[in-house]
């Protein structure tokens, strides 16, 4: 079973400086707690085919999770797939940016999430529980993107 979540939120800042801002993922850790450390490669600025690498915690146990850029349209457009193999990976997610005027940025987020041998009975938990959080996760994603 594969599912997803997904929250929007308005950025009061130009839709330049929020795309630099999550196309960064080594922010990550200021709008998301699970992230404990996340590191890039190769160094430089983000691009297609940049992985991202960090250790999380969820439910109370830490996992790696290895991301890969699969598309970067500046200023609009982010795109990731997980290439670690965890019971429960999001296979597909991304930002879509959309510039409203005035300085505000539309941010909608999103992440599919799939199951993976025993993750397939406890996808569904972790769709509940993103879902719970998607406003509150996209909240925190303005008041990081407002705070740098």
């Amino acid at each position: 079973m594969a599912g997803q979540f997904e929250a929007t939120v308005e950025v009061d800042r130009p839709i330049e400086e929020v795309f630099a801002f999550l196309a960064d993922g080594g922010n990550d850790p200021k709008f998301s707690p699970r992230v404990l450390r996340i590191e890039k490669a190769p160094p430089g600025p983000t691009a297609v085919g940049t992985v991202f690498t960090s250790t999380v915690k969820d439910a109370g146990m830490k996992t790696g999770r290895q991301f890969r850029i699969t598309d970067l349209v500046a200023p609009t457009t982010v795109r990731w797939a997980e290439i670690s193999k965890n019971i429960v990976t999001a296979t597909a997610g991304g930002y879509d940016l959309e510039a409203l005027g005035g300085n505000r940025t539309r941010v909608r987020i999103f992440n599919t999430l799939e199951g993976h041998g025993l993750g397939k009975l406890l996808v569904g938990f972790a769709l509940s529980a993103a879902r719970k959080d998607a406003d509150a996760f996209g909240q925190r994603i303005k008041a990081a993107v407002e705070a740098s």
